[in-house]
């Protein structure tokens, strides 16, 4: 059995919707899991009829859900305590209390750029929770954020596969090209912006992910 017939049996199986919901759940809290990977190829087959595109944005959509609540309960949980030890008078308690200020006025908008900039999403899930981003508000934006992700997604994959239709690994490879082509994309508006911002105000801009990694609490 070669590479081609063992994707089409995996995606013709009833079971690759559990794959991708678990697959999109670890990689909320565990972002080595390639689970934009795992969507692209599955709306690739989509195009053939095996999975049911719609099932397959659901699924994704849900367990990226999920995942990012992993994630917002993680830093609720340990990143609130590491940020009350910080020093009032320090400079990492002004980033936190920065970054505080960027999520409370533009939490939405932040959540959802960050799930295509790679490491982001769990940057800013974390961060959210441990700045104690109201929980209701996060279910909200992230039920959004996590909808356009699947949709988005899957029909990347879903296009490459209409494109290619008697060759699905062509597909594949056209539908994650032009997943990198949008995350190259957003990376350098981003560069762009935050060197403007840097050369406007110096050292005061922060990232909202500056809070999300290990604080020396010194």
């Amino acid at each position: 059995m070669d590479l081609l017939d063992l994707l089409h049996d995996t995606m013709s199986s009833p079971w690759v919707y559990l794959a991708i919901f678990a697959i999109a759940v670890l990689d909320g809290f565990f972002p080595v899991v390639p689970s934009e990977t795992a969507v692209i190829t599955a709306g690739v087959f989509a195009a053939s009829g095996a999975p049911y595109l719609p099932a397959v944005i659901v699924v994704a959509a849900a367990g990226a859900l999920v995942g990012d609540h992993v994630s917002y309960a993680i830093g609720r949980g340990g990143g609130t305590r590491l940020l009350d030890r910080l020093p009032p008078d320090g400079r990492r308690r002004a980033a936190v209390e920065r970054a505080r200020r960027g999520i409370a006025t533009r939490g939405g908008l932040i959540l959802t750029v960050a799930r295509y900039v790679p490491g982001g999403r769990t940057a800013v899930t974390l961060t959210m929770g441990a700045v104690r981003y109201p929980r209701r508000r996060f279910l909200a934006f992230d039920t959004l954020a996590a909808s356009s992700w699947g949709l988005y997604s899957a029909l990347v994959g879903y296009v490459g596969g209409l494109a290619f239709e008697q060759d699905p690994l062509r597909g594949l490879l056209l539908g994650l090209g032009l997943a990198l082509t949008v995350t190259v994309v957003v990376e350098v508006v981003r560069w762009l912006r935050n060197r403007r911002r840097t050369g406007e105000s110096g050292s005061d801009s922060v990232s909202a992910d500056a809070v999300s990694r290990p604080v020396d609490a010194r």
